[in-house]
C-alpha cells in the first residue's frame, strides 16, 4: 500500500532556526548531566560548543564547524558567581557573536532584547564596549520583545522609554533599525501581525537575548500559554502586575495590565536564543527550565526543545538545582569560556 503523503507544514512551521536538526526530547538535559534513575552511561553524552557562525549550516554539516564532536543537544547553563559576573559574561558573548558575523551593509545582524532589571548590567557593558571602540551597532537590527498596551511611548516606564534611555542613545544603531511594539496601535493585532513581518523580512533573529520572571514567564508569555504563540495582546497575570509594581511608585492602579508580546514560537524560531536568570527568587524558575520536562506553566522550559540556547545564571539563581547538575556544569566552564574568549574566537573563523 502507498506511504500517504507528508502534512503540510504549518503556517508557522520553523523555517528561520536550524530547522530542527536535532531531535531533542524533553528531560534531554538530564540525560546528558548523567542524572538518569539507575545511572548507566550518563557520562556518554557530552554538551559542547555550537558552531559560531554557521546559522545556516545544515544538520549533516554541523560537525565540521565544530572544535569538538558534537554529541548531543547544544543546551548549555552557564553559572557564575554573581549577577555582575553573568552580566559580563553575557555580553561578552552577544559582542563575539556580531563581530564574528561581521555584519555590513545589506548583511545586518539581528538581535532580539528584553527589558527589565535583569539585563541593565549585561547593557551596560555592551554600552561600555561600543564606546572603547570595540563593538559596533551600525549594522545590527533590534527587536525587542515586548510593549505595555495604553502607555504613551515617552512614559519613563514604557519601554521605548526604558531601551532608549538604558541603551540604544549611548550607542551607533540607526534608530530605524530599532524595533519595539506600538502598545498605542490603533489595531494592535495589525501591530503585531506587522512585527512578525518585519522579523521576517530582517531574516529572522539570529540571537534572541530574554529573561523570565519568578513563574517562568518570557517577554509577557505568562504560565498557560501556547509554546507555539506569536507575537500578539496578552493579559498580564496578577503575579506579573504586582511585580511591575515597584516601577510605578506601587501603585497597582497605574500598572498596565495588558501588553503586546512576542510568543514562545517567535522567540523559538530565532537561531540562537540566550536565556539570562539571576536572583535566588528566579531559582525555583530555573529549576523548572532545566530539570523537569516542557511544561506551557512555566513557558521557559520550552527552550529545552531549542537546538541552540544557553541559559546565564549567578549562583543564586542555581539554589533549587541538584547539586549533582550544578556541578557537571560548572565542570563545562572552560568549554563556555572559549565562547566569549576573542583571541579563540577569531581562530575559529
Amino acid at each position: 500500500m502507498a506511504r500517504p503523503a507528508a502534512a503540510a507544514a504549518p503556517p508557522h512551521a520553523r523555517r528561520l532556526g536550524p530547522a530542527r536538526p536535532l531531535p531533542l526530547l524533553a528531560g534531554c538535559l538530564r540525560v546528558a548531566a548523567g542524572l538518569r534513575r539507575g545511572g548507566g552511561g550518563g557520562g556518554s553524552i557530552a554538551l559542547l560548543p555550537l558552531p559560531l557562525g554557521t546559522a545556516e549550516a545544515s544538520p549533516g554539516g554541523l560537525s565540521s564547524f565544530l572544535p569538538y564532536k558534537l554529541l548531543a543537544a547544544i543546551m548549555r547553563l552557564v553559572i557564575l558567581e554573581d549577577y555582575d559576573q553573568a552580566s559580563e559574561w553575557a555580553a561578552k558573548y552577544i559582542c563575539n557573536r556580531i563581530i564574528q558575523f561581521k555584519p555590513s551593509q545589506g548583511r545586518y545582524f539581528t538581535l532580539g532584547l528584553p527589558t527589565g532589571s535583569t539585563p541593565l548590567g549585561c547593557y551596560k557593558k555592551l554600552i561600555e564596549y561600543h564606546k572603547n571602540g570595540d563593538l559596533s551597532f551600525k549594522y545590527v537590527k533590534t527587536f525587542n520583545m515586548d510593549e505595555y498596551v495604553g502607555l504613551p511611548r515617552n512614559h519613563p516606564e514604557s519601554y521605548h522609554s526604558y531601551m532608549w534611555n538604558n541603551f540604544f542613545k549611548h550607542i551607533d544603531i540607526d534608530p530605524n533599525n530599532a524595533h519595539i511594539l506600538d502598545g498605542n496601535a490603533p489595531d494592535l493585532q495589525a501591530e503585531c501581525d506587522a512585527f512578525e513581518k518585519k522579523i521576517e523580512e530582517a531574516g529572522g533573529i539570529d540571537l534572541f537575548v530574554g529573561g523570565i520572571g519568578p513563574d517562568g514567564h518570557i517577554a509577557f508569555n505568562e504560565p498557560g500559554s501556547s509554546l507555539s504563540s506569536r507575537t500578539r495582546l496578552k493579559t498580564l497575570a496578577m503575579d506579573t502586575i504586582l511585580a511591575n509594581a515597584k516601577y510605578f511608585d506601587g501603585d497597582l492602579s497605574k500598572v498596565p495590565t495588558m501588553a503586546l508580546t512576542v510568543g514562545v514560537g517567535t522567540v523559538m524560531d530565532a537561531r540562537e536564543v540566550m536565556i539570562l536568570i539571576t536572583g535566588a527568587h528566579k531559582a525555583f524558575a530555573l529549576y523548572k527550565a532545566i530539570e523537569e520536562g516542557v511544561n506551557h506553566m512555566w513557558t521557559v522550559s520550552a527552550f529545552q526543545q531549542h537546538p541552540r540556547t544557553i541559559f546565564v545564571c549567578d549562583e543564586d539563581a542555581t539554589l533549587e538545582l541538584r547539586v549533582k547538575t550544578v556541578k557537571y556544569f560548572k565542570g563545562l566552564m572552560h568549554v563556555h569560556n572559549k565562547l566569549v574568549d576573542p583571541l579563540y574566537s577569531m581562530k575559529e573563523n
